[in-house]
């Protein structure tokens, strides 16, 4: 993983719909799109991306762990539920994410596989980055084309 950072570009397609380019030449971009009555629901929105980022992290993150302490994880389903809220203005938020990890284990080694719970939440860049709170910076910069409308 590259530590420095990274970069996604996101180019509207049409109505709410936008695509999402990774910069991952072997990766498809990801279409987002919001749900009717808005959109038209032909991909997930922030929110759902948001909860399989979270879900997908973790998963990797016990997945490292398990396979560092030589524990084979026959299978693993990882189930993330979000709620909403809304916040003193009366704005719609992601209230909490409910992660369930469900490991199917093939180990001799319990103490092992209890040790790695202790530890994989913490390795995990993306759940920690957002129990902590991220900095956001957000600017608008009109394209020049249409600056001089």
């Amino acid at each position: 993983m590259d530590e420095t950072g990274f970069e996604v570009r996101l180019t509207l397609q049409r109505d709410y719909q936008i695509a999402a380019d990774f910069g991952i030449p072997e990766a498809p971009d990801l279409t987002f799109d919001e749900p009717r009555p808005l959109g038209e629901g032909a991909g997930p929105n922030a929110a759902r991306v948001l909860a399989a980022a979270v879900g997908d992290c973790l998963s990797s993150s016990y997945l490292f762990c398990m396979r560092r302490a030589h524990i084979d994880v026959k299978e693993l389903k990882t189930t993330v539920t979000g709620t909403f809220t809304r916040n003193a203005n009366g704005r719609l938020r992601i209230g909490g994410l409910k992660v369930r990890l469900e490991p199917l284990l093939a180990t001799d080694k319990p103490e092992r596989a209890a040790r790695c719970l202790e530890l994989f939440e913490d390795f995990c860049v993306v759940t920690q980055s957002v129990r902590d709170g991220i900095d956001v910076q957000v600017a608008v910069t009109p394209a020049p084309e249409l600056a001089k409308v």
